[in-house]
């Protein structure tokens, strides 16, 4: 059984006698914590917190971050509080131990809510000092190790958390060999059978091709001897679930993912490695666009490497990776070589840059936690960040920026800064204007066009895939929503206060504030966000800020009806986008006559006057609102048409021709057939209004073969 001795004697290769004794000490005072605790499989708990301190004494954290893992579960598990830790180890300590601490004292609705403000609060933590995650990603390494011990649901439910997010987690912060085994961990406990029949084949495969991989090996070997570079070839093996995920994404069988040959080239320099890519290139044939070049741009995690793919003996693919001593450690360790270095295990700061991405990283991660609505959504936010696929793009000034595959101008300008995202209006890809939705590809040059005025568009959440992104859109459009509901809210309560000769303007405030404390709102920013967005009645409100006598409830509202409609009208120009929203029932154009429904949560629907949904919402008169259109609309407003054709080759461009001529665009466009010889056209199409939309169907119908044209509704 491993033990303290062990660990400390591991510890005198790196750490001095002091520091292994405060390990020491923080040990003691654990086991001492844990007594009479057990874990699942019978063993004392204290043999999880040294196990835990033996996985960071292998990537050389430093003492703390040791001291740390022997305490991280005393707080929760025991009696000792923050303020003891502080005490006895120092506030450095106490803030690690309590950013891994689960939060025990709150009682959550379900597990998902538990599972989402845990993360929330090690994010916090995270920001104050990045250990925090490196204890927790060694401390569920341990916990996977020892599944066993648990019910084959919780094996899975622990299994899927892990691959969600601290498996990802490793990956973003370049900690190669926890994310490694903390996936092949997951996938056995999730999909035990398959595993082990993948884990079996492998062994049978690597058996088979032990002699053409020491050929390979040697091969690659006398050539970097040959040519006096300094170079170890070493053998790469594919881990189950890369091996799993190969089979079931690419749909490829087993023997043919296991005929690549894999190999990692370990030199002193980086000059040594580009000398090395010619060397191998010059033994074996290159595979066309099958090189990449990861040390003059790293990826975000700062992983670094030269990778290519040769033609090797008899056509065999071989995939090599060529990097220095120091992108090895890189590459394994991560951010943690951060840590490696200051022990002064390596030669120069290789993860400085590391762990200066790694706090951008987590400072992006606090700004999403402000954004986001909820716990649950962050972590959704979060998963979704997690993805490791990168693009590299160049600023105008030549600086790069790293984002996910299929990220957009949207996405970019949201990673520049969240003022450039809310902003901008357009795009320049390497020099030519492109539609903001356009999928990014590596070396490309973006510019962001802005302008003062501009706003997130709700489309934008179609195409964006970074979390920052989504979650600052979201965040925008809301506080867009509650600004337009104050206004409309304004509006509206104002008409009704006419009826009663005041306006909001004209009230005491002591009446306001006295309304604000009955409803329990807690300013008239509050209230009137509520009567904008249909969750509060316009006229009672009215009413209860005037503070007339009530009087026989039918009349009242009756005599209201009469008075708000002398005021004539709300005037509507098609720019209100969050808090006035168009039918898609009837789809009111400019000039049709139409009527407003205040629905809950969207502030004023607008339907067209004889909308057939109207006559259920007739039944609630206090939510209907008397709307006329602005004589200066510029916007376009969509409507459905359904044009009976007689079917022939080309009629369809001759619409589309014809409608774009007119001035209109086409949204959306389909074909039913009715018969052989006639069919149903379904068109949507932008338009400016009624007049407009009259003259383009009297072009229509100035065409050949077309039959009927009529204004659809759903």
């Amino acid at each position: 059984m491993f033990t303290i001795d062990d660990l400390a004697d591991r510890l005198g290769g790196y750490l001095p006698d002091d520091e292994i004794q405060q390990v020491r000490r923080a040990f003691y005072y654990a086991e001492q914590a844990h007594d009479g605790q057990t874990r699942r499989s019978g063993e004392p708990y204290v043999t999880h917190p040294l196990a835990v301190a033996n996985i960071l004494a292998n990537m050389h954290m430093d003492h703390q971050s040791l001291m740390a893992a022997m305490l991280h579960d005393v707080i929760e598990d025991t009696g000792v509080t923050r303020d003891a830790i502080a005490t006895q180890f120092g506030e450095a300590v106490a803030g690690l131990v309590d950013g891994v601490s689960k939060l025990t004292q709150i009682t959550f609705e379900d597990k998902a809510v538990a599972q989402a403000e845990n993360f929330q609060k090690m994010v916090m933590a995270m920001s104050q000092d990045i250990r925090v995650i490196i204890v927790k990603l060694a401390d569920r390494l341990h916990n996977m190790r020892t599944l066993g011990a648990l019910r084959p649901d919780k094996k899975r439910r622990i299994a899927r958390e892990t691959l969600e997010i601290y498996a990802r987690i490793a990956g973003r912060l370049g900690i190669n060999t926890i994310r490694v085994e903390l996936e092949d961990l997951s996938f056995q406990a999730i999909h035990p059978m398959r595993a082990e029949r993948i884990k079996r084949a492998v062994a049978r495969a690597r058996g088979n091709r032990r002699s053409t991989m020491r050929q390979i090996q040697d091969g690659l070997q006398r050539r970097l001897d040959e040519d006096d570079l300094i170079g170890s070839v070493v053998g790469r093996q594919k881990h189950l679930l890369s091996i799993y995920r190969k089979m079931h994404d690419q749909r490829k069988p087993f023997a043919e993912i296991m005929d690549v040959f894999g190999f990692r080239i370990i030199t002193d320099s980086v000059d040594n490695s580009y000398r090395i890519l010619g060397a191998v290139h010059n033994l074996y044939k290159p595979v066309p666009g099958r090189f990449k070049d990861y040390i003059a741009i790293p990826k975000a995690n700062g992983y670094q490497s030269l990778h290519t793919t040769l033609f090797g003996p008899s056509g065999m693919p071989i995939e090599v990776q060529i990097r220095t001593r120091e992108m090895e450690a890189m590459a394994n360790n991560g951010i943690a070589a951060h840590w490696l270095y200051k022990a002064g295990q390596t030669e120069r700061p290789i993860a400085v840059g590391s762990h200066a991405r790694a706090r951008e990283w987590v400072r992006g991660l606090l700004e999403m936690q402000r954004h986001a609505g909820d716990s649950l959504e962050f972590i959704e936010h979060v998963k979704n960040d997690l993805f490791p696929d990168d693009v590299y793009i160049f600023t105008p000034k030549g600086d790069i920026m790293e984002l996910p595959q299929g990220a957009t101008a949207v996405d970019f300008a949201y990673s520049v800064h969240t003022d450039i995202g809310n902003s901008c209006i357009a795009c320049r890809i390497d020099r030519h204007l492109a539609p903001l939705s356009t999928p990014l590809e590596s070396g490309q040059t973006l510019e962001i066009i802005t302008a003062p005025g501009a706003k997130p568009n709700l489309a934008w959440l179609n195409f964006v895939i970074t979390a920052k992104a989504r979650s600052a859109i979201r965040h925008a459009l809301k506080n867009q929503q509650r600004t337009e509901a104050v206004q409309l809210g304004r509006r509206l309560l104002n008409r009704a206060l006419a009826a009663f000769e005041t306006s909001l303007e004209t009230l005491s405030p002591e009446r306001l504030s006295a309304l604000l404390t009955e409803i329990d709102l807690k300013s008239e920013e509050d209230l009137l966000a509520s009567i904008g967005l249909g969750t509060r009645l316009a006229h009672a409100t009215a009413r209860r800020l005037v503070d007339t006598e009530p009087t026989d409830e039918a009349n009242e509202r009756a005599e209201f009806r009469r008075l708000a409609e002398s005021n004539g009208p709300i005037v509507i120009n098609g720019s209100e986008s969050m808090a006035i929203s168009f039918a898609r029932c009837c789809y009111p154009l400019p000039e049709d006559p139409v009527i407003g429904h205040l629905s809950i949560g969207k502030g004023i629907v607008v339907h067209r006057h004889d909308c057939g949904n109207l006559e259920e919402l007739r039944d609630d008169p206090d939510k209907l609102v008397s709307l006329t259109w602005s004589n200066q609309i510029e916007q376009d407003f969509p409507v459905p048409l359904r044009i009976e054709v007689e079917t022939r080759r080309g009629l369809i461009a001759e619409l589309a021709s014809l409608i774009t001529d007119a001035d209109a665009n086409i949204e959306r466009i389909g074909i039913e057939e009715r018969d052989v010889r006639l069919s149903i056209v379904n068109l949507t199409i932008l338009v400016k209004g009624r007049v407009h939309l009259a003259r383009i169907i009297k072009r229509l119908r100035n065409l050949n073969h077309i039959g009927r044209i009529v204004r659809a509704r759903h």
